[in-house]
C-alpha cells in the first residue's frame, strides 16, 4: 500500500466492497425466491450474462468507467455468481442429476455471456448511430 496516499489503494476496495455487499444480497434474495439448483442455475447465468455484457461494452464503447466497473463486475457479480454453490449442490445432487447440471449450466453460461456480447454490441451501434436510431 502508498502509505503517502492510503485513498489510492482503498478507494477501489471500498467500491469492490460496496458491489460485493449489494450482489451477496440479491444472491441471497434470488436463493429466497428460487431454492436450490434453479436458483444457482438462474444467478450463475444471469451473472454471466451481465459480465459478457460489461466486458463487451468497455470493448464496443467504453462507456462504463473503471469505478463502474470496480462495483460491478469486480464486487457485484462476483458476489452475485456462485461457484462454490454450484459445485457443492452438484456434489450432492445424484449422479445423472449433477452431470446433467453442470452440462446445462455451462452451455447456459456461455449462451448467456453471448448473448451479453450481442446486446452490448447493439447497445454501441446505437449510440454511434446520430438520434440512436439503428
Amino acid at each position: 500500500m502508498d502509505h503517502r496516499r492510503p485513498l489510492i489503494v482503498l478507494k477501489p476496495l471500498a467500491l469492490v466492497a460496496t458491489g460485493g455487499f449489494l450482489g451477496a444480497n440479491a444472491r441471497y434474495l434470488v436463493g429466497r425466491a428460487v431454492a436450490g439448483l434453479p436458483g444457482t442455475f438462474l444467478a450463475n447465468v444471469v451473472g454471466c450474462f451481465l459480465l459478457g455484457f460489461l466486458v463487451y461494452e468497455q470493448q464496443f464503447a467504453g462507456s462504463l468507467g473503471e469505478r463502474s466497473r470496480l462495483v460491478f463486475a469486480a464486487g457485484f457479480l462476483s458476489s452475485f455468481t456462485t461457484y462454490s454453490t454450484f459445485a457443492l449442490q452438484t456434489a450432492l445432487a445424484a449422479p445423472l442429476v449433477g452431470a446433467g447440471y453442470v452440462l446445462a449450466s455451462y452451455a447456459a453460461g456461455f449462451l448467456a455471456v453471448v448473448g451479453g456480447r450481442i446486446v452490448a454490441s447493439r447497445v454501441a451501434a446505437r449510440r454511434a448511430t446520430p438520434g440512436g436510431q439503428p
